[in-house]
């Protein structure tokens, strides 16, 4: 949801979330535009995450998460989107089960630590970044609102991008599934 107030235009945003992707699937990305990405999808198996760090490629990982994901992640597996032949690391998690695995066999620094270091940063990090990244002041306690995931208003919207339109951010947040507080 920062990234969508902070830059409305998709094409250009570090990383999008469409909780729509297909019926009984949500999809994250992140896309660095030097040639990084990874992603997450969910479904009724669980989740299945795959990265590339395009200085790291290693032609054999495509093949050996194919190998080593179960079958029962196969939306996943087959989704063209997701580029899977150019891949430097994967992991996947059941959905009853308490914790991730990784495709084994690929380099030991597979660029995940640093593509994925966002996901579990905190508010202070996050705006450190998106300052650095969209060259713009961003406000932390509405990131920090958003972190904690406060419903959507017109005054956080405007703390966050002056210019941004209001309505479009909202329509962003409906396809986010990110929460709109009501008058």
């Amino acid at each position: 949801m920062l990234d969508a107030i902070l830059c409305p235009e998709w094409e250009y945003r570090y990383v999008s979330f469409d909780q729509a992707w297909a019926p009984g699937m949500h999809m994250a990305s992140m896309r660095n535009g030097c040639g990084d990405d990874w992603f997450l999808l969910f479904d009724r198996a669980g989740a299945a995450l795959k990265g590339f760090a395009h200085e790291l490629s290693d032609k054999h990982v495509g093949a050996m998460l194919q190998a080593q994901v179960p079958g029962a992640f196969s939306a996943f597996l087959n989704e063209p989107a997701f580029s899977m032949q150019d891949a430097t690391f994967c992991y996947w998690r059941g959905a009853d089960e308490a914790s991730w695995h990784k495709v084994q066999g690929g380099r030991e620094d597979d660029g995940a630590g640093d593509m994925l270091s966002l996901l579990v940063a905190g508010p202070s990090a996050y705006k450190a970044w998106a300052e650095a990244y969209f060259e713009v002041p961003v406000d932390l306690d509405t990131v920090s609102a958003v972190f904690g995931h406060v419903p959507l208003d017109g005054a956080m919207i405007r703390k966050l991008n002056p210019d941004a339109d209001v309505d479009a951010a909202y329509a962003d947040a409906a396809g986010i599934g990110y929460p709109r507080r009501t008058a």
